[in-house]
C-alpha cells in the first residue's frame, strides 16, 4: 500500500486529493499546523479514512523529523497562503508560510525520504503581469502581488532541488480551480453563496469589484487527478493544468443567479472598494502539455461547475 504525505489537507484540494488517493488504495496521512485539524475542522477527513498528524512546516526539525516518521512514497504540499488580496495585508507573512515550508520539505526529501516523490502546487498567478495569452509552461513569471512572488519562489526552488540534487520533484500550475468547499471569501464562492441568499430573500445585493476580469476556472476533483498523475511519469516535470477556456466574473454571475431564477443585474453593484490595482486581467491556461503527456484534461464545464457551487452539491 503505497502512502502519501498531503500537507494543507484541511483545504479543498486536500479533501478531493485525500479522497481520491483513498480510492487508489493509498494510505494518506494529512498534516495541518499544531492545533489546525482539532474538531469539527478534521472530522471530514477523519471520516473519509486519513490519518491526522500535526506538523509545523515553518520548523525544519519538526519537517525532517515528521516526514521521516511519516516515511512517504509521495508527499504533495499544498500548504501555505491562499488568499491573494490578504497577501497586501502582511507581505511577509504571505511570502513566509508560502515559501518556507517548501524549503523545509525539499530537505526532507533529500536528507530523509530521497526516494519519496514530491510535489508543489504552484499557480497561474506566477504569470500575473504577463502580456502572453494563453499561458504555457515556458510563459515567463511576472508575479502582481506578494503571494505570486511567493509562489514564484517556491516554483523555481522545486526546480532548483530537482536539478542540483536529482529529486523527483514537480510543480503543478494550476488555474483558477474551484468546488462548493470553497471558502466564502473567493469570488465565486462569494457569487454563489449570493445567489442562494437572495433568492431565499436572506440578502438583497452582492458587491464585487471588476466583474470584466478573466479566468479559467476549473472543478478542483478533477485538479487533483492531474496532481497524482504528475507523480505517476516516468520523470518529474512541471505542468500547465487548467481548462484553457476562458470566463469572466460577469458570466460567473449570470450564470449563478440564472440557477436560482434570477437576473444578476438587478442584484450585482460594483464597489470601488474591491477594484485591486494592477491585477491580472487575464490568466488562461494552455494545458497541451498536460493532455498530451499525463493523458489529463479537465471533465468538468464551466457551467456544470457553477450550478454544482449554487446547489451545494460536492461532488
Amino acid at each position: 500500500m503505497p502512502r502519501a504525505l498531503v500537507t494543507g489537507v484541511a483545504g479543498q484540494d486536500g479533501w478531493y486529493l485525500a479522497k481520491l488517493l483513498l480510492s487508489k488504495g493509498y494510505e494518506v496521512v494529512g498534516c495541518g499546523r499544531p492545533g489546525s485539524l482539532l474538531g469539527p475542522r478534521g472530522a471530514p477527513l477523519r471520516e473519509l479514512g486519513v490519518k491526522l498528524v500535526e506538523m509545523d512546516l515553518l520548523d525544519r526539525y519538526q519537517t525532517l523529523r515528521g516526514v521521516a516518521e511519516v516515511a512517504p512514497d509521495e508527499i504533495y504540499n499544498m500548504a501555505g497562503h491562499s488568499f491573494v488580496p490578504q497577501s497586501w495585508e502582511d507581505p511577509a507573512t504571505a511570502i513566509r508560510i508560502t515559501s518556507w515550508p517548501v524549503i523545509h520539505l525539499m530537505d526532507a526529501v533529500h536528507e530523509v525520504a530521497p526516494r519519496a516523490r514530491f510535489y508543489q502546487s504552484s499557480t497561474s498567478e506566477i504569470f500575473g503581469l504577463t502580456p502572453v495569452t494563453p499561458q504555457d509552461e515556458a510563459t515567463p513569471v511576472a508575479p502582481a502581488n506578494p503571494y505570486a512572488a511567493a509562489k514564484v519562489f517556491a516554483h523555481q526552488l522545486v526546480a532548483l532541488y530537482r536539478a542540483h540534487y536529482g529529486l523527483f520533484a514537480c510543480s503543478g500550475i494550476l488555474y483558477n480551480h474551484e468546488s462548493p468547499r470553497r471558502p466564502p471569501k473567493f469570488v465565486t464562492a462569494k457569487v454563489c453563496h449570493a445567489a442562494r441568499a437572495i433568492a431565499a430573500g436572506k440578502e438583497r445585493e452582492l458587491w464585487l469589484g471588476d466583474l470584466d476580469v478573466i479566468r479559467d476556472w476549473g472543478f478542483a476533483g478533477d485538479y487533483a487527478d492531474a496532481m497524482w498523475r504528475m507523480l505517476q511519469q516516468e520523470r518529474a516535470a512541471d505542468f500547465i493544468i487548467g481548462t484553457g477556456v476562458p470566463h469572466t466574473v460577469r458570466e460567473l454571475c449570470e450564470l449563478a443567479f440564472r440557477r436560482v431564477g434570477l437576473d444578476y443585474r438587478e442584484y450585482v453593484r460594483q464597489d470601488p472598494a474591491f477594484m485591486r490595482p494592477g491585477q491580472p486581467t487575464r490568466l488562461v491556461a494552455n494545458p497541451a502539455k498536460a493532455r498530451r503527456e499525463l493523458g489529463w484534461q479537465a471533465t468538468t464545464g464551466f457551467d456544470a461547475l457553477v450550478a454544482m457551487m449554487v446547489d451545494g452539491v460536492a461532488g
